[in-house]
C-alpha cells in the first residue's frame, strides 16, 4: 500500500511535468515503503538522496520552462522550490549524521507539501503554458 496515490486531479496538463510529478510521488512512496519495512539508515539515505536529486532536476526543468516563456510567477516558484529542497536536504544530512528518524510526520510533510504545491502553485501555470503551446 502506498502513501501517495497519483490521481488525475494532480495533472497540470503538461505531459513532461506530469511525468516528473509522478516520479516524485513514486520517490515518496519508495521512502514510505522503506520506512514501513524498517530499512537501514543507509537504504533510507540513498532514497532521500534520490529524492533530493530528482527534485532538483524537476524544479530546474520547471524554472527553465517558466523563464523561457516569461511566466510571471517564476520568482515565487523559485522561492518555494528552494525551501523544499533545503528541507529535504536537511533530512538527508541529518540521516547521514544519525540524527534523523523517518516518521509518519515526515512522510506526511513530504506528501502534503508536494500535493499542495501541485494543486495550488503549479496549477496556476497550466493555462499560461497551454496558451503558449506547452502541453
Amino acid at each position: 500500500m502506498s502513501l501517495f496515490k497519483w490521481t488525475d486531479d494532480l495533472s497540470v496538463n503538461i505531459k513532461e511535468i506530469d511525468r516528473q510529478h509522478k516520479m516524485l510521488v513514486d520517490n515518496i512512496n519508495e521512502l514510505w515503503r522503506a520506512m514501513k519495512d524498517g530499512e537501514a539508515r543507509e537504504v533510507i539515505g540513498g532514497i532521500l538522496k534520490g529524492l533530493v536529486d530528482y527534485t532538483k532536476v524537476h524544479f530546474t526543468y520547471e524554472e527553465d520552462l517558466m523563464e523561457k516563456h516569461g511566466y510571471p510567477g517564476l520568482a515565487h516558484q523559485k522561492k518555494t522550490h528552494q525551501i523544499f529542497v533545503q528541507k529535504v536536504s536537511d533530512f538527508e544530512e541529518k540521516n547521514k549524521q544519525g540524527k534523523f528518524m523517518l516518521s509518519i510526520e515526515v512522510m506526511n510533510y513530504l506528501k502534503e507539501w508536494l500535493q499542495k504545491h501541485i494543486l495550488v502553485t503549479d496549477k496556476k501555470y497550466t493555462a499560461f503554458f497551454n496558451e503558449k503551446g506547452v502541453n
